[in-house]
């Protein structure tokens, strides 16, 4: 059995490190702007990029099997269920 690995560039480590920086950096600005019910799926949206970019190139799950991004999407996909429904509930509550 061969345990060949993908070989990634330093050059993409350092590209999605800046791009990592530079969504903190805007994840920072913006949190100064009130933007009302829409703050929290801003704050959300900035973050689920966030680990995206790491699970695919810091974890390699872009350069590895099948059966394992199967694995990373159905657990996005859970997370989103669970999301869902915390938010569905969320929202239904009544406030006093």
């Amino acid at each position: 059995m061969s345990s060949a690995h993908h070989v990634v560039p330093l050059r993409i480590y350092f590209t999605i490190f800046f791009l990592l920086i530079v969504l903190t950096g805007f994840t920072v600005f913006i949190s100064k702007f009130d933007f009302g019910v829409m703050n929290l799926p801003v704050a959300l949206s900035i973050a689920i990029v966030k680990a995206t970019l790491i699970m695919l190139f810091f974890m390699h799950v872009k350069y590895s099997s099948r059966l394992t991004q199967l694995f990373v999407l159905s657990g996005f996909f859970f997370m989103g269920i669970l999301f869902f429904f915390t938010f569905c509930d969320y929202l239904t509550r009544a406030w006093n």
